[in-house]
């Protein structure tokens, strides 16, 4: 849910019951992202100070305890799956952020991240978004990352690949295509 009204964001965490997540709608590398309860008696101040008393939008979501096993990065090259890591978070905090102490680890696609990349594939092609990365925790895509899309260093010293390669060609097709007027 994306809002800027606290009582909208108090229904919700009542109504995922046990933890939710509340982050700034504009946010990126983890910061201002908060795990908290619709019985945590900091609620109010969370909401007042996140939302500027009601005036910033913030997006809300259910926690997912998957988390605890990773949040997987998936970086998209003009709609299609390039490459893959997961990001698992130190005991001591909940983002799998690496900055902030989460490690990274080799994974592979699901069946159902592999649904999601083809489903919002055709969409990022639509709308001429090249580089992309996209955040799945548990089977559910988390977040959409078009002006962040980090890990790309980290999926190639996995893998021993180079992306880059592949990126610089996928930038110059759609220059030439949009010279031409085919997009």
């Amino acid at each position: 849910m994306l809002t800027c009204e606290p009582s909208r964001i108090r229904a919700f965490a009542a109504e995922h019951g046990d933890r939710v997540v509340v982050k700034p709608w504009d946010g990126n590398g983890g910061r201002g992202v908060l795990v908290t309860r619709f019985d945590d008696r900091n609620l109010g101040s969370i909401l007042e100070l996140m939302t500027a008393e009601g005036r910033t939008y913030v997006l809300c979501q259910p926690y997912l305890p998957e988390v605890d096993q990773g949040d997987k990065r998936i970086l998209l090259f003009d709609g299609d799956p390039v490459g893959a890591m997961l990001r698992i978070p130190s005991p001591t905090d909940y983002r799998g952020n690496m900055h902030v102490g989460a490690s990274v680890a080799p994974t592979t696609l699901t069946p159902r991240e592999q649904e999601i990349c083809a489903t919002i594939g055709p969409e990022l092609r639509k709308w001429g978004q090249t580089f992309v990365g996209i955040d799945v925790i548990g089977g559910y895509l988390t977040e959409i990352n078009v002006t962040s899309p980090t890990g790309f260093r980290e999926i190639e010293r996995l893998y021993g690949v180079r992306l880059e390669g592949d990126l610089i060609d996928r930038v110059h097709r759609r220059l030439l295509m949009r010279r031409e007027g085919a997009v």
